[in-house]
């Protein structure tokens, strides 16, 4: 008997990862070139609200997640426009937000700048306004990306690791890299380590294949 619910909560475990995994809008990009688990990436424009943290790399993307899930939970301000009824009332309405793919994750200047990627309905102009100041809302241009993709644990160890190996494709590739990796995760915290998706990006010049 425990052992059939020991293998029934196992395949419950695999099905909610899955369904996390794909259950949520992805950036768009178009893949240039495959190498294994390495890839040469053309990402369209998107936006980002991003927050930026102090703490070692595991605290920081803890942290800015939960500052970064109460804005697109309605910890905002709304800026839908309702029509006139009556009685009048008065009351602040946070707009919610789906969730989107990936997380990202990128040093700067000894912190930690940690960012959800807003749904493509959106503008900068139709986003609805943070509430908290931490959060900022900003647009990322089209951009060239290396990337390596990776399971398991989100541990420093594991993004020091798949970095230093992309950083060495890129060069055996003879490209050029053009600004500061990116950690990307894919499912939320909740999911089993075994079924989560996590990539390293790092941006190259465009004009070289």
């Amino acid at each position: 008997m425990k052992h059939s619910i020991r293998i029934i909560l196992a395949a419950a475990i695999i099905i909610i990862g899955a369904m996390d995994a794909m259950a949520i809008e992805e950036a768009t990009y178009k893949v240039l070139k495959q190498d294994n688990n390495f890839e040469i990436r053309d990402y369209a424009p998107h936006i980002i609200a991003e927050t930026v943290v102090e703490g070692n790399f595991e605290e920081a993307g803890n942290k800015a997640f939960r500052t970064l899930f109460r804005y697109i939970s309605g910890e905002n301000r709304s800026r839908e426009k309702v029509a006139m009824t009556a009685p009048v009332s008065q009351k602040r309405k946070g707009e919610e937000i789906k969730m989107t793919a990936p997380v990202g994750q990128r040093s700067v200047q000894e912190k930690w700048a940690v960012s959800f990627m807003m749904p493509t309905s959106y503008t900068l102009e139709t986003l609805p306004e943070p509430e908290d100041p931490r959060v900022t809302l900003r647009h990322v241009p089209a951009r060239r990306m290396a990337a390596v993709r990776y399971s398991g644990f989100w541990s420093e160890k594991n993004y020091l690791r798949y970095k230093l190996e992309l950083e060495s494709w890129i060069r055996e590739q003879g490209l050029s890299i053009a600004g500061e990796p990116l950690w990307a995760r894919y499912n939320s915290p909740f999911s089993p380590w075994f079924l989560r998706r996590n990539e390293i990006l790092i941006p190259i010049k465009a004009d070289t294949d």
